[in-house]
C-alpha cells in the first residue's frame, strides 16, 4: 500500500498542472497531447561557448474533456528562456521549479491562454539559450560535435519523459546549424533539416563519420575505420535488416522510415523512429555481441510500438519496452538458436528478479520508479511470452495488428480483448510478483515417483514440471497448482528420477527462481553471480564446480563459461582453461564482457607459454574492445609484464611533459585549454590548486580511430595533505585541430 500512496503523492506533485481526474480514476491524465515539433538550433561558433540557441514551436492539442486556459511546459532548469509566444502574440510566462527527483529538476513554463475547447488546438514558440556544463550521455557539446538526447529535457513539451501514462511523442521537423558538422537525426533529410513523420522525440548528434550503406541501412562509423569496424558495420546493418522483416511478419507492414546505425562514444543503446546508437567499441571486437544485436532488434521493434503508433496509458511500458524485447528475443531465436534466446530470457529474468521483491504493480509503475525498465522491459517480456503460449503467438499477434490498425495501442485494449486470460493479466499487471513456484525433492511411490508442488502466488497456474532420470533422459507433464496451495505430479517410471523441475522454461514470472529444482545445486536466482562469488573469493575449485552445473543446463551462457575458464587457469588447469575461452569466442553471441575476458585469457596463457607475439595480440584485442573496466586492466598488465615495445609519438609526449607543468603550477585555466570543453571537468578541478608533484610517463599508445588514442601511462603524483602516490592511469586524447586534447580518463590505478 505504501507504494501506491508513493507513487500517487509523487505523480499528482508533478503532473498536478497538466491533470484532469476522472470519477473513477484519481491518476493523472494528460491536457494537451503534441500534435507536431518544429525545432532549429544552432551551435555555437566558439569552443568557449557552452549554450546552444534553440526556438522551439509545439502545436498542442487538448485531448481532456474540459476547456483549457493555461499551457504547461516543461524544459530543463539550464535552458536561459529567452521569449515565449502563444500563437503570434507574445507572453510571459510563470517559472517555477518541478523536482523529479534527488538530482534531476525540470524548469516549468505555465502560459495562459484564450479558452482552447476539447478538441482544439492551440501553438507556442520558445526561444532559448541551453547550456551544457558537462558532456554527458544525453547532452554533450564540444568541438568535436553535439549530443541531445530526449532525457536532457533539451525542447519544452508538456508531458515529460516521467509522465505516468508515457511522454509525448509526434512527428518533428529538426534543422541544426552546425557549423560544417554531420548531423543525425531520424527521419527523411532534406536539405539539411530532419522530418520525422512518424511519432518521435526530437534529438540529434553532430560530429564526423563514414558512411556505410548495406541492405537498405545506412551505417555511421568514425572517419577512418579500418576494413574490421567497417566489417562490424556491415553485420549489424544486416541484423537490422533482418530484424525489420521479422518483425513485420508479427506487426504488418514495416514504417516508411529511414534505417540508420550511428557508432557513438557515449548515448549507445538510445534510439529513436529509426536511429540507433551504438557503442562504438562495438564495431572493434571479434563479432557482434548479445547486447548490441539485442538494442538494435529490439529498437527495430519500436520503429512500430510508439513510432508507427502511439503507445500510451497505464502501463504503456509493457508494450513499448516488453513486447519490444519479447519481439527481438524472439528475432535472436530465429537467427542464433533456441538455445541462445533461451540465455536472453536468462538475462531478463535475472535483471527481473533482483528488483521483484520491491517493485510496484505494471499499471502503476512509471519512468520516475528506479526499477521502471527492470519490471516493464524484463517481466513485460515474460508476460508476452506466457500469453502467447496461452493464446497462440499468431493469434496473439493477430489480436495485436488488429487493435494497432487505429494508430494507437494501450494495455487496456490488449486485456479487454483477451478474456480468456483475464485472471492471468489481472494478476501480473495490476499486482505486485508475489507468486513462487516450488518443487520437492523426487520420492519414489510404489513404482512410481512422485514431486510436490508448491505455489504461493493468488491465481491457479498451469506448468510444465519436468523429471530428470538417472540415465540422464528427461521427462515433462504439465500440472496445475492452485493459488497458495501445494500440488503433486505422478511420474511412472522404473528409472530412478534424481532431479525435478517446475516451469523449467521459466514462462511464468516469478519471485525467486533458485526452488524451482530439487535437490538444489545453486541456491542463488542469478546464476552468473552464484559462480562468481566463489571466484571472487579465489575458492576456484568451487567456481569451476558451480560452472559445470550452470553449463549442463545452459551451454550457451558466454559469461559463466568465461568464469569457469578463468576459474581453471588459476588452478593451472591451462589447457582446459584454452579451450574454454576459445569456445567463448566461437559462441553465436557472446557478450562484449565475456569477448574481452576470454582475449585477456588466452593473452595470460600465451604469456606463461613464452608465445609473447600471440600474447600481446590478445591483449591488444582485449583493449580494443573496451568491453570492462577489468578485463582493460588485466589485459594492460600482462602487456606490460611482457614488456612490449611501445609506440612513440612525441607530440604525446610534449602534450603530457606541458599537462604536468600546468597541474603543479596552480594553472586551472591552463589545464582547462588542454582539455575538451565539458569533459573530464571534475578531473581537471581535482588537480588544479592541488598537485605538488605530478609526474606523467608514457608507456603505451594505442589508436581508437584516427582522431582519438588511449595513452597508457605510468603516474607519480602527491595532492596537497596526501601521501604520495603512483600507479597506471590511461587517458585518451583527442585530436582537434594540429594539436591534442584530453578528453577521457578511462582507468585511474594511483594509490
Amino acid at each position: 500500500m505504501s507504494k501506491l500512496n508513493r507513487f500517487f503523492s509523487t505523480a499528482v506533485l508533478l503532473f498536478s498542472a497538466a491533470a484532469v481526474f476522472g470519477q473513477d480514476d484519481t491518476r493523472p491524465t494528460a491536457t494537451w497531447q503534441v500534435q507536431k515539433y518544429e525545432i532549429s538550433a544552432t551551435l555555437p561558433p566558439a569552443d568557449s561557448d557552452r549554450k546552444v540557441t534553440v526556438r522551439a514551436k509545439i502545436d498542442v492539442k487538448n485531448v481532456s474533456v474540459r476547456p483549457a486556459a493555461t499551457l504547461t511546459l516543461r524544459i530543463a532548469s539550464n535552458a536561459e528562456v529567452t521569449a515565449v509566444k502563444v500563437g503570434e502574440t507574445a507572453a510571459e510566462p510563470a517559472k517555477s521549479e518541478e523536482k523529479v527527483n534527488a538530482t534531476t529538476n525540470l524548469q516549468r513554463l505555465v502560459l495562459r491562454l484564450p479558452s482552447v475547447q476539447p478538441n482544439g488546438t492551440v501553438s507556442a514558440t520558445v526561444d532559448y539559450k541551453f547550456a551544457v556544463k558537462d558532456n554527458t550521455g544525453i547532452s554533450a557539446l564540444s568541438p568535436m560535435g553535439a549530443q541531445f538526447l530526449p532525457t536532457s529535457f533539451w525542447y519544452p513539451t508538456p508531458n515529460s519523459w516521467f509522465f505516468a501514462r508515457g511522454a509525448d511523442f509526434a512527428p518533428f521537423r529538426l534543422q541544426v546549424s552546425s557549423g560544417g558538422r554531420t548531423v543525425i537525426s531520424s527521419g527523411v533529410e532534406t536539405a539539411g533539416a530532419f522530418d520525422q513523420k512518424l511519432h518521435g522525440q526530437p534529438f540529434f548528434v553532430a560530429g564526423a563519420w563514414d558512411t556505410i550503406n548495406a541492405g537498405g541501412v545506412s551505417v555511421m562509423v568514425p572517419k577512418g575505420a579500418g576494413a574490421e569496424e567497417q566489417k562490424r558495420a556491415a553485420e549489424m546493418a544486416a541484423i537490422a535488416s533482418e530484424a525489420k522483416a521479422f518483425t513485420a511478419t508479427l506487426l504488418g507492414t514495416a514504417p516508411d522510415v529511414p534505417l540508420r546505425i550511428v557508432a557513438v562514444q557515449r548515448g549507445g543503446g538510445f534510439s529513436g523512429g529509426g536511429t540507433i546508437f551504438v557503442d562504438e567499441g562495438a564495431l572493434r571486437r571479434s563479432k557482434i555481441d548479445s547486447q548490441t544485436a539485442m538494442s538494435i532488434a529490439d529498437a527495430v521493434a519500436k520503429f512500430w510500438l510508439g513510432n508507427a503508433i502511439t503507445v500510451t496509458g497505464d502501463g504503456f511500458g509493457v508494450i513499448r519496452e516488453g513486447l519490444a524485447k519479447f519481439i527481438a528475443t524472439q528475432f535472436v531465436e530465429s537467427k542464433f538458436g533456441k538455445d541462445v534466446a533461451d540465455v536472453e530470457r536468462l538475462r531478463q529474468r535475472t535483471a527481473y528478479s533482483a528488483i521483484a521483491k520491491r517493485d510496484a504493480p505494471l499499471n502503476l509503475v512509471s519512468p520516475l520508479d528506479d526499477y521502471y525498465y527492470a519490471a516493464v522491459a524484463n517481466k513485460g517480456a515474460m508476460i508476452w511470452r506466457l500469453l502467447g503460449r496461452r493464446a497462440g503467438q499468431d493469434e496473439m499477434f493477430s489480436g495485436i495488428r488488429a487493435q494497432m490498425a487505429d494508430k494507437d495501442l494501450t494495455l487496456a485494449e490488449i486485456r479487454a480483448s483477451n478474456v480468456a486470460n483475464k485472471e492471468i493479466l489481472d494478476y501480473l499487471i495490476d499486482q505486485v510478483t508475489d507468486a513462487d513456484l516450488m518443487a520437492g525433492i523426487p520420492s519414489r511411490s510404489g513404482a512410481d515417483w512422485k514431486v510436490a508442488l508448491r505455489n504461493t502466488g493468488p491465481v491457479d497456474i498451469t506448468v510444465n514440471v519436468q523429471a530428470v532420470l538417472a540415465n540422464g533422459e528427461k521427462m515433462a507433464a504439465p500440472a496445475t497448482i492452485k493459488a497458495t496451495s501445494f500440488g503433486e505430479i505422478v511420474f511412472k517410471t522404473p528409472q530412478n528420477v534424481v532431479r525435478a523441475e517446475v516451469d523449467p522454461e521459466k514462462v511464468f514470472p516469478q519471485s525467486d527462481y533458485s526452488d524451482d529444482v530439487a535437490p538444489r545445486d545453486v541456491t542463488d536466482s542469478d546464476l552468473q553471480l552464484a559462480v562468481k562469488r566463489p571466484f571472487d573469493q579465489q575458492k576456484y575449485a568451487d567456481a569451476e564446480a558451480t560452472a559445470r552445473i550452470v553449463l549442463r543446463d545452459f551451454p550457451r551462457f558466454d559469461e559463466v563459461r568465461a568464469l569457469l575458464a578463468r576459474s581453471l587457469l588459476a588452478q593451472n588447469k591451462t589447457a582446459d582453461a584454452e579451450k574454454e575461452f576459445r569456445a567463448v569466442l566461437e559462441e553465436k553471441l557472446p557478450t562484449a564482457r565475456s569477448i574481452a575476458w576470454a582475449n585477456v585469457g588466452l593473452a595470460d596463457i600465451s604469456q606463461r607459454a613464452g608465445k609473447n607475439t600471440e600474447a600481446i595480440k590478445f591483449a591488444e584485442d582485449a583493449i580494443r574492445s573496451d568491453a570492462e573496466y577489468g578485463a582493460s586492466l588485466a589485459a594492460r598488465a600482462i602487456r606490460n609484464k611482457i614488456g612490449a615495445s611501445a609506440a612513440t609519438d612525441e607530440s604525446v609526449k610534449a602534450f603530457f611533459s606541458q599537462f604536468d607543468k600546468a597541474a603543479v603550477s596552480n594553472r586551472k585555466a591552463e589545464l582547462e585549454t588542454m582539455a575538451v570543453p565539458g569533459d573530464v571537468t571534475r578531473f581537471i578541478s581535482g588537480i588544479s590548486g592541488q598537485a605538488v608533484e605530478w609526474k606523467t610517463a608514457v608507456l603505451h599508445i594505442d589508436k581508437i580511430d584516427p582522431n582519438n588514442i588511449w595513452v597508457e601511462t605510468s603516474l607519480a603524483i602527491k595532492l596537497l595533505n596526501k601521501e604520495p602516490s603512483s600507479g597506471m592511469a590511461v587517458f585518451r586524447l583527442t585530436k582537434i585541430g594540429s594539436g591534442w586534447k584530453l578528453s577521457g580518463v578511462d582507468i585511474f590505478e594511483v594509490r
